[in-house]
C-alpha cells in the first residue's frame, strides 16, 4: 500500500514512520511519499526517516516531492498534517489575539478561527485533488483545527475523510491507568467536538468505574487533567474534560498566563523547530538523535502556560505519553485496509448521534471502524452545559466555512464575534482587520 503524507516536512512525521516500521503484517504500507512545499524541510525529515529505517529489512520505501498531484497519484491513504502559514503564522495568530485581550491558541478562540480561515481553502483544494487523482483513497486528517478541517473536506469526500486527535485517547489512557484498568480493554464514553469534549464514563467489564475516580480526592489530583481543573470542578461536572476545555473554564487565568509569558507556544515552537531544521542543514548532524532531543523538549513544555495558570508545575513523567496520534492513524489504516474491526475515538460526520447537531456536523466520538470506514457509536444526550458550548462552537465553525466559501469579510467577523471566548463585536472587527493585514492567505476576504 502507498501512504502519502501531506506536510511531509513536518516535525512529527517520524512518529508516523516509526509506527509503520513496527507493522510487519500482510497488507502493510510499503511505500511512503512525503509532500511539502518546503524542500529543505523535506530533506531534513527524509534523513531522520532514513536513520529510523537503518537495520529494518522491510522498511517502507520513502520518496519526497513538492508536487501535490505527483504525491497523490496511486495513494491508498492520504495523511494530511499541513500547516498553512507555518509556525510564523501561528505565532502571529497568538500575538494578535492577545493584543486584544482574548485567547490566541492554535485551535481555540480567535487564534483557531484565524488558522481555520487560512486553512479551509487549502484543505478543500486538497480534497478536490484527492477526489480527482485518488478517488478510492482514504484521507486521515490531523490538520488543525481538526474537526473544522475534516468537516470542510467531508463536503467533497464524504465519509472517506476521517479526523484524528490524540487528546481524547491520551485522556482515556490516563484515566484507565489511575483506575487500574487496561485502556485497551476499557470502553471510553467520550463525546463532543475536537478539543471540546468530555470523558463521561469508563466501563470495565460492563461497569462504569468513573464514579469511583470522582469520589477519590487523591486519585483525582494525581493526573494531568485532575491537576489542571481541580478535583472539586471535576466532581461538579461529573466528567473529565478534555484538557483544551481549560481555555474555557479558566479563560481569564489562561489569557493572563499567555500574556505574561516570555513568548507564546507558537513562538516557542517556531524558534525551537527553526533551530532543529537549521541544525539539520549540516550534513554531519546525527539526524535521529537531534530529532529525539527536540521532541522530548517539545512534549515536556506542552500546555505549560495552562499548568502555570493552574499552579501545578511541570508535567509528570507518566503524563508525557500522549494518546499517540500516529498509533491512532495506524490502527485506523489497519482496520480499513484489512477489515480488522476496532473502536477508535475519531472525528466523523454526526449522522443521528447527537440530536442537537445536524447530520453533516463533524463530531468527536467513539466509532466502529472496519473496511467500510468509521461509523459513530450511539451516545447519550449531552448535558445542557455541554450543549451550550458544543452548539455555539459548531455555529462558529459553520461561519468559518461560509466565509471561506464566499470570501465574505462580514461573515468572518460574525465567526469571531459569535465565539464564546471573544467578548465584543468591536473586538471581532479589529481582529479581522489585523489578521487580514498580517496574513497573505486571508487576502480572499473582501467587504
Amino acid at each position: 500500500m502507498k501512504l502519502t503524507i501531506l506536510g511531509g516536512g513536518g516535525f512529527r512525521v517520524p512518529l508516523v514512520y516509526g509506527a509503520l516500521l513496527g507493522d510487519h503484517a500482510e497488507g502493510r504500507v510499503t511505500r511512503v511519499t512525503l509532500h511539502d512545499l518546503d524542500g529543505g524541510r523535506l530533506s531534513a525529515v527524509a534523513r531522520v526517516l532514513a536513520d529510523q529505517a537503518e537495520g529494518v529489512p522491510d522498511a517502507p520505501e520513502v520518496t519526497a516531492t513538492t508536487d501535490l498531484d505527483e504525491a497523490l497519484r496511486g495513494a491508498d491513504f492520504v495523511f494530511s498534517a499541513i500547516r498553512v502559514g507555518g509556525l510564523e503564522g501561528r505565532a502571529a495568530d497568538e500575538r494578535i489575539a492577545l493584543a486584544e485581550g482574548v485567547l490566541g491558541q492554535e485551535t481555540v478562540g480567535a487564534g483557531g478561527i484565524a488558522y481555520g480561515l487560512r486553512t479551509v481553502p487549502v484543505a478543500t483544494h486538497i480534497a478536490r485533488r484527492v477526489a480527482e487523482l485518488a478517488p478510492d483513497a482514504w484521507v486521515i486528517n490531523f490538520t488543525n483545527p481538526a474537526g473544522l478541517v475534516t468537516e470542510a473536506m467531508s463536503r467533497v469526500l464524504g465519509d472517506r475523510v476521517v479526523g484524528i486527535c490524540d487528546s481524547p485517547v491520551g485522556l482515556g489512557r490516563r484515566v484507565a491507568r489511575i483506575l487500574g484498568a487496561d485502556p485497551d480493554e476499557a470502553w471510553i464514553d467520550y463525546v463532543g467536538l475536537n478539543h471540546l469534549g468530555w470523558l463521561r464514563g469508563l466501563r470495565v467489564g460492563g461497569r462504569d468505574e468513573l464514579p469511583r475516580l470522582l469520589a477519590d480526592e487523591k486519585a483525582l489530583g494525581s493526573f494531568e487533567e485532575g491537576r489542571l481543573f481541580g478535583p472539586e470542578w471535576l466532581r461538579s461536572l461529573g466528567a473529565i474534560p478534555n484538557e483544551y476545555l481549560h481555555y474555557y473554564y479558566f479563560n481569564r487565568e489562561a489569557v493572563h498566563a499567555y500574556r505574561t509569558a516570555g513568548r507564546t507556544r507558537g513562538a516557542y515552537l517556531r524558534d525551537q523547530q527553526g533551530a532543529f531544521y537549521a541544525e539539520m542543514g549540516r550534513p554531519d548532524t546525527p539526524a535521529l538523535v537531534a530529532w529525539h532531543r527536540t521532541l522530548a523538549d517539545r512534549e515536556a513544555t506542552y500546555m505549560a502556560a495552562n499548568r502555570e495558570a493552574a499552579g501545578v508545575g511541570e508535567r509528570d513523567e507518566e503524563d508525557l505519553e500522549s494518546g499517540g496520534y500516529e498509533k491512532v492513524a495506524l490502527a485506523l489504516m489497519r482496520a480499513v485496509a484489512r477489515d480488522e474491526r476496532t473502536t477508535l475515538i475519531l472525528n466523523v460526520r454526526n449522522g443521528t448521534t447527537l440530536s442537537v447537531l445536524d447530520a453533516d456536523a463533524v463530531i468527536e466520538v467513539p466509532c466502529l471502524v472496519d473496511a467500510n470506514g468509521a461509523r459513530p457509536v450511539a451516545a447519550a444526550p449531552l448535558p445542557y452545559h455541554a450543549v451550550g458550548l458544543v452548539t455555539a462552537v459548531k455555529a462558529v465553525e459553520r461561519e468559518v466555512l461560509a466565509a471561506a466559501e464566499s470570501g465574505s469579510r462580514e461573515t468572518a467577523v460574525k465567526a469571531f464575534a459569535l465565539h464564546p471566548l471573544v467578548d465584543s463585536v468591536a473586538v471581532a472587527r479589529r481582529l479581522v482587520a489585523a489578521y487580514t493585514a498580517e496574513h497573505p492567505g486571508l487576502a480572499y476576504l473582501r467587504g
